[in-house]
């Protein structure tokens, strides 16, 4: 019997999407010990990464080889790579705080989500069928319209990591400067700003209804006789 348990297990460590899983975070370890070396190697071993996330996704209902421990490495996997890339724009761009505000949001809107999934007895934190907000339903469940949110959002960071020169920089005269020499990078630019915008209304409003959530737990809990 702890012979059957132990491979099971195993055979859950094994999946094809959870090994693709470690390859974003061998991904992941490179790129970001390169980055300051190479930019652009650096972005590229980055933007894979991001990209792997939507393929082991794929594989994973491919396969049948959905998991819980996939799902949570996955999550963990892009919370602290965004959460290292935010941290370090915070040190080449003034005012930092931005960043670090984005960082702590991310993280926070992520976990609660998470953890209310769990307490509201959820397979997945993409089940929002319930919840009132039709920005959120739209979010998690029209594929397309997460993946341009997230793709926007993650290549803005790209963006301002690459165009980013001399230390200390104001993010705003930065931004303007690289635009507006160039037409294909504006348009670029603007598109990921939009995806990056829509996606931080949506981490606002995800923390408050995951809030919520938790809340609605422990009234039910004190109700109970």
């Amino acid at each position: 019997m702890a012979y059957t348990a132990t491979a099971k297990r195993t055979s859950v460590y094994l999946y094809i999407p959870n090994i693709l899983g470690y390859l974003r975070v061998l991904l992941n370890v490179v790129a970001f010990a390169l980055c300051f070396s190479s930019k652009l190697l650096f972005s590229i071993l980055y933007f894979i990464s991001f990209v792997c996330d939507g393929v082991d996704g794929w594989l994973a209902r491919k396969f049948n080889q959905v998991s819980t421990f996939g799902a949570v490495l996955d999550m963990v996997t892009d919370r602290v790579s965004t959460a290292c890339l935010l941290a370090i724009l915070s040190q080449l761009y003034r005012p930092g705080l931005i960043f670090l505000a984005l960082l702590g949001l991310d993280i926070a809107s992520h976990w609660l989500q998470m953890y209310s999934t769990f307490l509201c007895g959820k397979s997945s934190h993409k089940d929002v069928k319930d919840k009132s907000s039709w920005l959120l339903r739209a979010y998690y469940q029209h594929r397309y319209f997460m993946a341009f949110c997230c793709v926007g959002s993650e290549v803005l960071y790209i963006i301002l990591f690459l165009i980013h020169e001399s230390q200390d920089e104001s993010l705003i005269l930065v931004c303007v400067n690289a635009t507006k020499h160039s037409l294909p990078l504006l348009v670029i630019f603007t598109l990921a700003l939009l995806g990056w915008g829509i996606k931080q209304i949506v981490n606002i409003i995800q923390m408050k209804t995951a809030a919520d959530a938790c809340v609605m737990y422990d009234m039910r809990g004190k109700e109970k006789p």
